[in-house]
């Protein structure tokens, strides 16, 4: 199996850069992570909580 070096990347990224556009390409890339991620923890079996999970803080205004 071929490594891939410096250069590939390059062109991998210049490729997904011309494909998607500047700005789709961070939104690609974090949904990728995320999903790297989740498939991670699947397999090891850890759980994590995020706090976007948990029930939101009441604003300032609404406090009593």
């Amino acid at each position: 199996m071929p490594n891939i070096g410096p250069m590939e990347l390059i062109i991998v990224l210049v490729i997904a850069l011309i494909v998607l556009g500047p700005k789709k390409l961070p939104e690609v890339g974090r949904s990728i992570g995320d999903g790297m991620r989740e498939f991670k923890d699947s397999i090891s079996g850890e759980r994590r909580h995020d706090e976007d999970d948990d029930e939101p803080a009441a604003l300032p205004s609404e406090r009593s």
